[in-house]
């Protein structure tokens, strides 16, 4: 298993927008320092809490810090923006990471944010489709263009000057372009076998349920097995909300007291999914009535907590319910102490992750 880094964010509302800003820079740094493969970050425009309004924009601002590893969008949300100017803002992305860039892609899942787009009411996939599509015919096109879809006309015919460059758009570095990785968060995602088939890899999200990211590797496997490619649990992302502490009452009280950040954290995104007529994501049957998922019972899922030999035991347990997977995404949370966020990474890197590989390593001989 490697580590790697994802964070949405979701910070508390009062807080400075500078503050967090720095701290989830340092966040990136620090996973950098500590032999993280990769780190993500989300984007929203309308979120007061979820503050990082465009991922490619952190991410630039990283370029020149991060020294080792891969960058990633942890999503563009595709039907929000033009796809030339996806196109073009990626490509050059791509290049000041010298080819250290994953590009994260959805149809974006905040209301408001499609709102505030003019999408709301529109079909949103079949816009992140068309999307996608546009930008990867930009890329292995040339100009002049002429793409035409339903939702936008991609041309440069009546402008193209290509003796002198203009009309002409920039290719990523890496080719035919970069890793594409898609975030899953619905049990049993048709969406995880489409993006297989493509080519593309998925990530299990943090909210949601143990038995629910199980259902994603089988339905990957069917999207590898359509295209005759092969499914390796090291292309198998899963995010997971994990605090690590020295001893057990601080991790305790870190992770699920009255001040904890991840009990803001989820509360946030509960009440989201809530008035989503999304609680499906947090219930553990299908069948289980909506006043059964509290606060509490969500926490109880979907927090990792305690010491470096609980959590490894912890996650030992956790990879038996939902399978073997490559990279470990820690879900990055508000620094209320700093000190004990940045602790945590430090012992999730150091104690935690050889524990872990161990165990496993051991468990294999032992079958062999």
């Amino acid at each position: 298993m490697e580590l790697g880094f994802f964070t949405m964010p979701i910070h508390p509302l009062d807080k400075d927008w500078r503050l967090t800003l720095k701290e989830d820079r340092e966040a990136f740094l620090l996973a950098d320092e500590l032999g993280f493969t990769e780190a993500y970050c989300g984007e929203h425009v309308t979120d007061q809490a979820e503050n990082i309004t465009s991922c490619a924009m952190f991410i630039a601002s990283l370029a020149s810090a991060v020294k080792n590893m891969r960058l990633g969008t942890g999503t563009v949300n595709m039907p929000n923006a033009h796809p030339a100017a996806v196109a073009a803002q990626v490509a050059m992305l791509d290049h000041m990471l010298d080819g250290r860039f994953n590009f994260g892609i959805s149809p974006g899942g905040l209301l408001s944010d499609a709102e505030v787009f003019g999408n709301l009411d529109a079909d949103r996939n079949e816009m992140f489709l068309e999307g996608i599509n546009t930008v990867l015919k930009i890329w292995e096109g040339e100009a002049p263009y002429n793409i035409e879809g339903k939702h936008w006309k991609i041309t440069t015919e009546r402008t193209s000057m290509a003796e002198i460059g203009q009309g002409i758009m920039p290719k990523p570095l890496q080719r035919p372009h970069p890793p594409i990785v898609v975030t899953a968060v619905a049990p049993f995602s048709k969406g995880v076998t489409e993006a297989a088939a493509r080519g593309w890899d998925p990530i299990s999200a943090n909210f949601l349920m143990p038995q629910w990211v199980a259902s994603h590797w089988p339905k990957y496997v069917e999207g590898c097995e359509r295209i005759g490619r092969p499914a390796l649990t090291e292309n198998w992302r899963v995010a997971r909300s994990v605090f690590v502490a020295d001893d057990l009452d601080t991790a305790r009280e870190y992770a699920l007291g009255p001040d904890s950040p991840y009990r803001f954290y989820y509360k946030q995104i509960l009440t989201k999914m809530r008035k989503n007529n999304r609680l499906g994501l947090f219930k553990t049957h299908r069948d289980q009535p909506d006043e059964e998922v509290t606060l509490e019972s969500v926490l109880e899922n979907l927090v990792t907590w305690g010491t470096p030999d609980k959590v490894t035991d912890d996650l030992l347990a956790y990879r038996e319910t939902v399978g073997d997977f490559g990279i470990l995404l820690y879900a990055g949370k508000d620094w209320v102490d700093p000190e004990l966020g940045r602790r945590s990474m430090v012992l999730l890197a150091e104690k935690v992750k050889p524990a872990f590989n161990a165990a496993i390593s051991s468990k294999t001989q032992a079958a062999q």
